[in-house]
């Protein structure tokens, strides 16, 4: 596939939006280089047509190039200032980017929550509310992903558990697929396509549906219709499991997080009031295609220890990849794992075994795989020991599924959210003692793991149970939770004055 895009983009090479066309097939079959070629050639020539540079901000992110990405998305906003899709990845693009302070991320999140009250027409007062007196909450759910995606996968069991005698809820579809998930979803609640919705239709129908809390999971990752809560639909408003920081937007009352993704001192980092639901805000439950059992540790088999990461890369940076080639230098013999679809890419994988080559590491210590369906991935944790987590934006329902296979999780929780959702998972399932405080600490707490295959037997072995003890596998006792959370601030935000 390459060679014949090297070709087209040789032959079209003025031919904007061909190039344009070709870039974004490269991007997403992960042929980074290559796309970022391809608009970088579109904007040499059309340097007045700034899709282009939309286009290649995204994959400098991609590539983890998180500075040129900032600084680009920062230019075209200057020059795009009503470009949702371009104000969204910005903020998005923050927060892979570790040299993005705390302070600017939420400036540039209150600076987006103005400016779509303001596209909104305006100041809105909060919507009267209906009192309740025995009748179900009528709870709205907002998302581009209810499908076999991360909120999907995360939400549709809790929906499904949902106490119909105290929520009755909704589900408001803006994303193009639909799939297994979404038929889940179909039976268990009331399901409209809003896809051809713009925001005041879609708030008129919100507002038609007599929506009590609405619950927005996406926040400002695409396909966001988070800039419809600016017209104010529901008398109360709510952030939840899509995204990772402060919408920005001050109407909404709260966002759902815990005491984990929320220590002391994260209320300045969030326009929302904190919500904190006891034991987690996640519930996770495994699709029906995994693995019945963990597979043996692959030491046993290998005679080494085989460090894995199947996060997507452009979470990697080079603190992550410093701290990486410390855990190898400390487990001489050891293995890395790498997993994603840029892996796809001959140039990309050059470029990254060379970062590792100037940190010491030969190419022959590191695996780099491209992409495979769901239940091929789940199947290749059979290859990994120990799974490292990268950071600042640390792994989701990747660590999960790692946990659920039996792989332990090294990481690394700092300051903002999206950093602390491994922490979350293994505090959640008593293994807080695998998260570091220190980049010499995730390198001491790998190695020691690496040097225990006792504990590395027991922890295979034993981790699923350990999950289905804990409050992240209990979906009803999550749904209840929820409940009880989205009904007392109902209550609350609607006392009489």
């Amino acid at each position: 596939m390459q060679g014949v895009c090297a070709q087209f983009l040789q032959a079209r090479a003025q031919d904007v939006s061909a190039l344009l066309d070709v870039g974004g097939l490269l991007q997403g079959y992960g042929f980074l280089l290559m796309a970022q070629q391809a608009f970088e050639q579109a904007c040499r020539h059309a340097p007045q047509d700034l899709r282009a540079a939309i286009n290649l901000a995204n994959v400098l992110r991609d590539l983890g190039e998180h500075g040129e990405a900032r600084r680009l998305y920062d230019g075209l906003a200057s020059k795009l200032p009503d470009h949702p899709m371009l104000r969204r990845n910005l903020l998005t693009g923050m927060e892979y980017d570790p040299d993005a302070s705390d302070e600017h991320r939420v400036k540039q999140a209150r600076a987006w929550g103005q400016w779509a009250i303001e596209r909104a027409g305006g100041e809105r007062p909060r919507p009267a509310a209906v009192p309740l007196n025995g009748r179900p909450l009528r709870v709205g759910y907002v998302s581009a992903d209810f499908c076999q995606h991360t909120v999907g996968l995360f939400v549709k069991d809790v929906i499904k558990a949902h106490a119909p005698q105290a929520v009755a809820p909704f589900a408001y579809s803006a994303g193009p697929v639909q799939d297994w998930v979404t038929k889940e979803l179909r039976q268990c609640c009331e399901f409209r396509d809003v896809r051809a919705l713009d925001d005041p239709a879609l708030a008129q129908l919100i507002q038609d549906d007599a929506i009590d809390v609405l619950v927005d999971l996406s926040g400002h990752t695409a396909g966001s219709r988070l800039s419809a809560f600016a017209y104010r639909p529901a008398a109360v408003m709510v952030s939840w499991l899509g995204y990772f920081a402060t919408t920005g937007l001050r109407y909404m009352d709260a966002v759902v997080l815990d005491e984990w993704h929320a220590p002391p001192g994260m209320a300045s980092q969030f326009v929302e009031p904190i919500v904190s639901l006891p034991g987690g805000r996640f519930c996770y439950q495994p699709v029906p295609w995994a693995p019945t059992d963990p597979a043996l540790p692959p030491f046993e088999r290998k005679g080494h220890i085989s460090f894995g990461c199947f996060n997507n890369t452009a979470k990697l940076n080079a603190q992550v990849l410093d701290t990486w080639a410390g855990v190898l230098k400390a487990v001489p013999d050891a293995r890395l794992v790498l997993k994603w679809r840029t892996f796809n890419d001959d140039t990309y994988r050059r470029k990254l075994t060379a970062e590792f080559a100037s940190r010491g590491v030969v190419p022959d210590r590191l695996e780099l795989r491209g992409p495979s369906f769901h239940a091929d991935l789940l199947k290749e944790y059979a290859d990994i020991d120990i799974a490292l987590d990268p950071f600042p934006f640390t792994g989701g329902l990747t660590s999960c599924e790692a946990l659920w296979m039996g792989v332990p999780v090294v990481t690394w929780p700092q300051s903002r959210v999206v950093s602390r959702q491994t922490f979350a998972f293994l505090s959640a399932i008593g293994l807080a003692e695998l998260a570091a405080e220190s980049a010499d600490d995730y390198v001491g707490i790998a190695s020691a793991l690496a040097q225990d295959p006792a504990r590395l037997h027991t922890l295979r072995s034993g981790m699923r149970a350990r999950m289905q003890g804990s409050p992240l596998m209990d979906v009803e006792g999550f749904a209840r939770r929820l409940e009880g959370a989205f009904v007392e601030l109902f209550v609350e935000m609607n006392q009489p004055a």
